[in-house]
């Protein structure tokens, strides 16, 4: 790993849609920096979600200490919560040895819990239930026409096939008489942070998004999944509706040929991709950087150091 960089260590997070390059230019910024990287993406703390994620392997790590990979069996459901405590343990821990946290991940949800003011309203079992229930009995899309009507701006946000979600937002709503992105925070930061979006323009994102889904099909997805779905990955709340590995799941069930999982999981990461860019273009403290098809990364690099060092 190179020297540490003299820039006082203050957080850094690198955010964008998925396949736009942001987990480079983390590790490149945290070896540059001397620090290390924090993810803020939701299905990499998923154990053994590797092909389907993304997940730098080892070596693409470049040396640089990863946390928060690898973190939660993929029979947990997800919680935003218990990740604000994980990664808020990890930043204040590097902050005070002298290093740099990067973040990086396109969980918007999970960056804003990360370095933002943000309290989670409580629950309600029976509401959970009742919900849970219309969830079982008529599925995810009729809960998030619902949603729609009582929050269009979470459903905006809340993919209509995260069941999981939906039910969250509709019970905040029942418990609290607001919408649920009335709870969520204003830009409000605890920590001092440069938020870096890495910017690609739309036909070359579309282009990456299905080269790298041809590459995870290559690389042994289906295997992958198959593997889990032994874990009990198909019970999973959370993990079982990832991009990709519901696809996988689907045609595993017979529900679709594999080109039809392929074609729909490169259809369903662009729709996903658009509403990444949409989340993060909300937030006016975020400095964008875009990334030209053949760009030299270390450009970027440098802009994202001019940036970090202000």
């Amino acid at each position: 790993m190179s020297s540490p960089d003299p820039t006082p260590p203050r957080v850094v997070s690198v955010v964008g849609a998925t396949a736009a390059g942001k987990s480079d230019l983390a590790v490149a910024l945290a070896r540059t920096l001397g620090g290390e990287v924090i993810n803020t993406d939701s299905m990499q703390l998923y154990r053994g979600m590797d092909i389907g994620t993304a997940k730098l392997t080892l070596a693409e790590r470049e040396g640089v200490p990863h946390h928060l990979l690898d973190v939660w069996d993929v029979t947990e459901a997800a919680s935003v919560a218990e990740y604000q405590r994980l990664a808020r343990a990890e930043m204040d821990r590097l902050l005070a040895a002298g290093r740099t946290p990067v973040l990086v991940g396109g969980s918007g949800l999970y960056v804003r819990a990360a370095i933002d003011e943000m309290e989670f309203p409580g629950t309600d079992p029976a509401v959970r239930a009742r919900l849970e229930a219309e969830l079982a009995e008529h599925g995810s899309g009729a809960l998030h026409v619902r949603l729609a009507v009582l929050d269009p701006g979470a459903a905006e946000a809340i993919l209509p096939s995260n069941g999981r979600r939906i039910v969250r937002a509709l019970e905040v709503i029942e418990i609290t008489g607001q919408p649920f992105t009335a709870n969520l925070p204003g830009h409000t930061a605890v920590y001092e942070a440069v938020q870096i979006g890495v910017q690609v323009p739309r036909p070359e994102l579309d282009r990456r998004i299905e080269l790298r889904v041809d590459r995870m099909w290559q690389a042994g997805l289906l295997d992958e999944v198959r593997e889990l779905e032994k874990a009990g990955l198909r019970g999973g709340r959370t993990a079982s509706r990832a991009l990709g590995y519901q696809q996988v799941l689907g045609y595993f069930a017979g529900d679709c040929t594999e080109d039809e999982a392929r074609a729909e999981t490169v259809r369903a990461t662009r729709r996903f991709a658009r509403r990444q860019e949409s989340w993060f273009r909300r937030d006016d403290r975020i400095h964008w950087l875009e990334r030209p098809a053949g760009a030299d990364p270390l450009v970027l690099l440098d802009r994202a150091l001019e940036l970090v060092r202000g």
